[in-house]
């Protein structure tokens, strides 16, 4: 392989390959505090259905389809079906989005891992009450993680937005 090729292979290879390394996720527990879906602003609750609905899709590296995910590849999908194109890499959706302080987490937010060597290399959608929807690595299925589970919270760089809640604010306000 020319070693141009090699230069542009193994940092793209290196980026895909990060979501490999998320530990198992504990099965959800039944939680009563997650806003209930319809006081959800629209683009985040259209952001966490169409992740919740991807539970159980195989994980597959650089995958961003039904018939398999990585890590990046669901959060997109996810903005996509609200209609936002967001970028395709953990890295590049935190340099990207919004930054949102872990105590202003939303539904519909980004949560960021930096799991290895190089910065950030994991992302989820936060669905609410400290769990989120991610694609974990090879041999799993997209499922709900915790971010109070040790390896995470050791693990957490952050939050970022991509959607606005103008249209929440508008809808209560004629609501009145």
């Amino acid at each position: 392989m020319p070693r141009w090729q090699l230069a542009v292979a193994v940092p793209l290879i290196l980026s895909l390959a990060a979501c490999a390394g998320a530990p198992a996720s504990r099965s959800p527990a039944p939680r009563d505090t997650v806003p209930p879906v319809e006081t959800r602003p629209a683009p985040a609750r259209e952001i966490v259905r169409a992740a919740e609905a991807m539970i159980g899709t195989p994980y597959r590296y650089g995958g961003a389809s039904t018939s398999g995910f990585d890590c990046s590849g669901l959060t997109q999908y996810a903005h996509r079906a609200a209609g936002l194109a967001i970028p395709r890499t953990a890295a590049a959706q935190q340099r990207a989005a919004s930054a949102v302080p872990r105590a202003q987490l939303r539904p519909g937010d980004l949560v960021f891992f930096a799991t290895g060597r190089n910065g950030v290399d994991h992302v989820g959608v936060y669905a609410g009450d400290g769990r989120f929807v991610h694609a974990p690595a090879s041999g799993r299925v997209v499922s709900y993680a915790y971010l109070d589970d040790p390896w995470y919270a050791q693990r957490f760089a952050g939050a970022g937005r991509f959607w606005s809640d103008t249209s929440l604010a508008a809808a209560r306000h004629a609501a009145r």
